[in-house]
Order: structure tokens, then sequence, then C-alpha cells
């Protein structure tokens, strides 16, 4: 398969499982010996790495405040601008965070309900048990790993929203009395963002973890 065939097919399944048609999806991606738990394994990496771009946008946004902190005098426009390119990133990567949480969470949720009914359908009980045994671990390791994304998801929202608070401000404040009223916030800002880059490094390294447990 070519590279752009291959880049149409991921766009096509992945339309699939936006849009709903989850049979459809799964079908289609089975026809190539790709199944649930591949799947899976695909979209974990996914939002990994999309945590991982969302944590350098934060990183650059928290430079920023740094420097607003430290204003002393300059451009101001420069400065809001700046400021307004950062917030951009940073919130147009969280949507992509949330969005790649959200493919997780549906193929986890299809995997695990389908290995739950695959489950009846082994008559030895030694084998039904381990593989029983092997759907409990892995559950397990998916919950660390759901909760790890499901608090950066929680925190990222409410430091956008300070954050477009002091861009708001400053694009009807243009001046350096209103950078200098911003310091406070901006100290408290940079607080939240460093948990929050905290805890996406703890997200990344749950995703690592149950990316190497699956085969």
């Amino acid at each position: 398969m070519g590279m752009k065939v291959k880049v149409l097919f991921g766009i096509m399944v992945s339309l699939l499982l936006v849009t709903g048609c989850r049979t459809a999806y799964y079908s289609t991606w089975e026809t190539f010996g790709v199944h649930k738990r591949d799947l899976l394994k695909k979209k974990v990496v996914a939002a990994r790495d999309e945590q991982k771009a969302a944590g350098q946008e934060f990183k650059s946004a928290l430079t920023r405040l740094k420097e607003l902190y430290g204003f002393e005098g300059g451009d101001v426009e420069k400065t809001y601008n700046a400021l307004k390119k950062d917030f951009d990133n940073a919130e147009a990567r969280a949507e992509k965070v949330h969005g790649r949480i959200k493919d997780v969470e549906t193929v986890a949720n299809d995997l695990f309900v389908e290995w739950e009914n695959e489950l009846k359908e082994i008559s030895s009980e030694s084998l039904r048990d381990s593989d029983r045994n092997k759907l409990r671990e892995t559950r397990r390791r998916y919950d660390e790993l759901h909760t790890a994304l499901k608090q950066t998801e929680k925190s990222m929202d409410p430091v956008l929203i300070r954050f477009r608070d002091q861009v708001l401000y400053l694009k009807h404040n243009l001046n350096a009395s209103a950078i200098a009223s911003l310091k406070g916030e901006s100290m408290d800002i940079q607080s939240e963002i460093s948990k929050l880059l905290q805890e996406m490094n703890t997200a990344i390294a749950r995703a690592d973890t149950f990316i190497n447990s699956l085969p």
C-alpha cells in the first residue's frame, strides 16, 4: 500500500469512527488484520503524542507569561501579539487533546465489551480464566491511563480560561500599566501551567506503560 493510499485509507476509517459508523470502521480495519487491540494501541500513541505537543505549547505560554511578568517597558503591542499567538496555539492543541482522548475512550470501551462477550465463547475453563485475568489486568492499566488523561483534560480548561482573560484584557488595554496590573494573575497562571505540565508528564508515562503492556 503506497503512502498516499495509506493516508487516504487512514482518513477514511477515521471519519467512520468520528461519524459513529463504528461497525464499518472496525470491519474495514479487520480486513487488513488490524483488530480493536491494535487500534487502541494506535489511539493511545496518538493521544500521548498530542499530549507532548500540547505540553510544548503550554511551555511556550509559560515562558511568555514569565516575560510578561518581567515587562519593564517596550513594544506593548508586540508583547500582546506574542501572548495571543501562544494562547491560540495552546487552545488549538487542547482541542486536539480532547479529541484524542475521546477516540481512546471509544475504542477502549468497544474492545472491553467485545472481550467480555468473547470470554463466554471459550469452553475451556482454564483458558477462560487465563483470558479473564488478562482482561482484568489490561483494564486496570487502562483505568490508570484514563485517570491520568482525564486529569490533564480537566486541568487544561481552567488554565485556558484564565489565559484568555488576560489576552482579552490586554487587547482592550494596550499599555504598560495594564501589563503591570496582571503580574499577580500571571504568577497564578504560571503555577497552574507548571502543575498541568506535571500532570501531562504523568499521563505520557502512563501511556508509555500501557502501550508497552500490549503485544
